[in-house]
């Protein structure tokens, strides 16, 4: 492949990153209005009316992040291509990042399809609304624990890199496993139905959602310096001479 065309490339696949990030932010608090969210003691009528008065918006919203979410693919792609230059070749760190960045799209959007089902029909029994309401919130919040290992992966990845040049800076490792530890309480859902742990608290949401927009800016910040070095090593390598040349 052209060396142009390639890290074209793969600047294109880390401004995917932008894209979903910006997409989440309009589709979650403009479009959508799910920001904030019902709070799990909600009555069912309370939340059958919440999908009723935002049904045009919530569905919109979903076919936002289906057209866009997807990019997130390159996104983890570009990444887990360069902690591969900090391992010398596809190794743990690398492969993990990779396979958790993978699951990440999957995790919006099957929650998302759940929210769509909820608000798609607003005659249906308020229990059921809840009901699927309940899915969506439990599900969206809670996966946010998969992002703790693809984060601290990197994380790792910059802290034991000991090049002369490295691919990511100290202070980024440490950022991601900052990060990684802000995103742990969202697991906590699950037990319970009122606090900062509960799918509308402190911890729960808007600390891994802060947590998720710090992420997001560093990841891109640095994985273009990193993609600009790789672009310089590549063109100052002399040009392999032919065998029998």
């Amino acid at each position: 492949m052209d060396v142009g065309l390639k890290f074209r490339l793969y600047r294109f696949s880390v401004w995917c990153g932008v894209a979903v990030a910006v997409a989440n932010t309009l589709a979650f608090s403009v479009i959508g209005k799910l920001t904030p969210p019902p709070a799990p003691t909600d009555s069912a009528a309370t939340v059958a009316q919440f999908m009723s008065d935002n049904r045009t918006g919530i569905l919109w919203a979903v076919v936002l992040m289906g057209l866009v979410v997807p990019l997130f693919y390159p996104f983890a792609v570009i990444t887990s291509l360069q902690m591969r230059r900090i391992e010398g070749g596809w190794g743990l760190l690398s492969m993990v990042q990779l396979t958790t960045g993978v699951v990440a799209p999957t995790g919006w959007l099957y929650p998302l399809a759940v929210l769509a089902t909820a608000a798609y029909r607003p005659e249906r029994s308020p229990e059921l609304i809840r009901l699927l309401s309940d899915q969506f919130w439990l599900t969206y919040v809670g996966v946010a624990v998969i992002f703790v290992v693809n984060v601290a992966s990197i994380g790792i990845a910059a802290l034991i890199d000991r090049s002369p040049k490295p691919v990511f800076p100290r202070w980024f490792g440490w950022i991601n496993i900052v990060l990684a530890i802000i995103f742990l309480p969202g697991v906590f859902v699950y037990v319970v139905t009122d606090g900062p742990f509960a799918w509308d608290g402190a911890y729960a949401l808007y600390g891994p959602t802060i947590a998720f927009v710090v992420w997001k800016i560093a990841m891109i910040v640095v994985l273009l310096r990193a993609v600009k070095s790789e672009e310089r090593e590549t063109l100052q390598q002399p040009e392999a001479v032919p065998a029998g040349a």
